[in-house]
């Protein structure tokens, strides 16, 4: 494929991870195009193309690298559904990038899960996740296109963090031990997908999640010490439970910790946030 002038990135998806890609992208020498449902409402990157999904068909004809970032529906992914004819067609294809969900791996109680671990689905949208995932497989397989598959914890970064919370007064600190959740900071989202489209290698399972799982209450108690506030009282998880929607409830079933030691070592990165406590930090610090 030559220089990195030739290499040509669309993201599908120019929401709160696309949008991060795509930047990321466009700094290590992509030439980006990223695709929204509204192009007048787009809030791109500098330097990044945006055009409207429906219309990304040329776009993704002329790709070197293909980032999805859209979840699938029952009819299965959507960017596949619209724009497969023109998938196949992109004859200088080389490398796709699939952000699917670390929820594929279903509650473990609390055990620890790598990537060689077989998904287990235990809810609806996860066992979708898994489908689009075999789909994307089924592209990229037989053409000798190297994929890389992305499963993502809970995804925090600027503007989408407890310390919103915090100063919102809607933050709560759940006490339910021994239950964690594993987490990734959309930055290091940016820095796993360009280091893995600048290193394809065959076909990836590949984790976004930081170094240590940790509760929500111990999220809560550090952003309160960052904002040198009172953290918010103590909340059995039978309280919480009690006022928390069918979605709240369904991520709090499911248990499980999730490494990403073997994806760090495959694409040669350190995380910039290893933990929530960096991650939060850079984020008040970025405010000021």
């Amino acid at each position: 494929m030559g220089c990195m002038e030739q290499m040509r990135m669309v993201v599908a998806g120019l929401g709160y991870s696309g949008g991060a890609i795509a930047a990321e992208a466009q700094a290590a020498g992509f030439a980006v195009t990223g695709t929204t449902r509204d192009p007048a409402r787009a809030r791109a990157p500098a330097g990044v193309a945006v055009v409207a999904f429906a219309a990304a068909g040329s776009a993704i004809r002329a790709a070197t690298h293909l980032v999805i970032t859209a979840a699938p529906d029952d009819a299965g992914d959507p960017v596949l559904a619209a724009h497969g004819a023109a998938i196949a067609q992109a004859t200088g294809l080389r490398w796709i990038g699939y952000i699917s969900t670390t929820g594929v791996y279903g509650d473990r109680g609390g055990a620890w899960v790598d990537e060689a671990t077989p998904p287990a689905p235990g809810k609806a949208r996860s066992a979708r996740r898994v489908a689009a995932e075999e789909q994307w497989r089924a592209v990229a397989g037989p053409r000798g296109v190297a994929l890389d598959i992305f499963r993502a914890g809970g995804i925090y970064g600027p503007g989408r963090s407890v310390l919103d919370e915090l100063r919102a007064g809607v933050a709560k600190r759940v006490m339910k031990p021994g239950h964690s959740f594993s987490r990734i900071h959309r930055d290091d989202i940016a820095l796993a997908l360009v280091a893995g489209a600048r290193k394809p290698a065959g076909i990836r399972v590949l984790h976004l999640v930081d170094d240590e799982p940790a509760s929500s209450a111990e999220l809560a108690a550090e952003g309160a010490r960052l904002l040198g506030i009172v953290p918010p009282p103590e909340m059995s998880f039978e309280q919480a439970a009690a006022r928390m929607s069918p979605m709240g409830l369904s991520f709090w079933s499911e248990n499980r910790r999730v490494s990403s030691a073997g994806t760090r070592a495959a694409l040669g990165i350190a995380w910039r946030y290893p933990t929530y406590r960096e991650g939060l930090a850079a984020i008040l610090s970025g405010e000021s």
